[in-house]
């Protein structure tokens, strides 16, 4: 596909979340068949080995696979999609991307190295060079809550202007003072924030999410993100009712030791969108079914516009 301006990339994205065997082997037919579903959901694009893919597990091989087996599907179907070339090794993520680039995704998400801390020229060394192996297509740059580096706008803004091929962000948001920060210096950028505050990020000027609520019910998610440009206070009480199932019921599983990719994977079981199963790589624990079956009434009563 033709690399993705800022202005395109919008609305609610869907991460690829991997389909893991008993014996810790990535489930390939199961994967397929869930990118086949949420390409069906309608979401805006799709994108492949953010944390809920959990890109640090993978080897090359297997990255390779992943890649290539998504870019066919999402091609065939006419889906934007990015692909998640992080890795914690700056020479391993550059490799990702050359070794990608042919797939001509619409954009390439990366982190920053993550072991020792890159300060801003460093930033700017590391995507430059990413941007020249990604041959024209545009970079979006994944610091989630828990990057070792968290930056805030005025600095995202400084990347942007250091490096042009930057066109989109992931991150955290934060209260109007932060969002006001974003209208002053991130104009030119696509700025996605969490999915369960869409609907009050969208008002006050993000562009869209990557998005935890598709994990847990992709076409209620593309529901959702329509009605914000037709009725935005029905979306805002959808939005209370998210950040209130999740405050409640996902943010205390966290708190009791289980990471980002258990939860979204639990998300996906609560939602029962496709057979993704709760199962993590090895070290990583993961949640039981009985936890999603105990919260898959719960869901539907706090939020039932996700899954009608």
């Amino acid at each position: 596909m033709k690399p993705l301006t800022s202005q395109q990339i919008r609305g609610t994205w869907g991460t690829v979340l991997l389909p893991i065997n008993a014996d810790d082997s990535i489930d390939y037919a199961r994967l397929g068949e869930e990118i086949d579903i949420l390409i069906a959901a309608g979401v805006a694009g799709l994108y492949t080995n953010g944390t809920a893919g959990e890109f640090h597990t993978q080897t090359e091989d297997e990255f390779d696979r992943i890649q290539a087996l998504f870019a066919e599907r999402c091609e065939r179907a006419g889906m934007p999609f990015q692909i998640g070339a992080s890795h914690m090794s700056p020479q391993l993520s550059l490799n990702r991307v050359r070794r990608s680039v042919a797939l001509r995704p619409g954009a390439f998400q990366v982190i920053l190295p993550d072991w020792v801390t890159a300060g801003h020229d460093e930033a700017v060394s590391f995507l430059s060079r990413i941007a020249e192996a990604a041959d024209g297509i545009g970079l979006v740059l994944y610091n989630p809550p828990h990057a070792k580096r968290v930056l805030d706008m005025a600095a995202i803004g400084a990347l942007k202007r250091a490096v042009p091929a930057l066109v989109g962000a992931k991150v955290l948001d934060g209260n109007p003072s932060w969002y006001g920060a974003l209208r002053a210096h991130t104009t030119d950028l696509s700025i996605f924030v969490p999915g369960h505050h869409l609907a009050s990020g969208f008002l006050q000027g993000a562009s869209g999410s990557y998005s935890n609520v598709a994990c847990l019910s992709p076409a209620g998610s593309v529901r959702w993100w329509k009605l914000m440009q037709t009725d935005i206070t029905a979306a805002q009480d959808i939005e209370r009712r998210l950040i209130d199932f999740f405050a409640s019921h996902i943010a205390p599983i966290g708190q009791a030791g289980y990471s980002n990719p258990a939860l979204d994977k639990l998300l996906a079981e609560i939602g029962g969108w496709a057979d993704v199963g709760l199962r993590l790589r090895w070290p990583s624990k993961y949640l039981a079914q009985a936890e999603a079956d105990r919260l898959k009434p719960i869901a539907r009563a706090m939020v039932p516009e996700m899954f009608a």
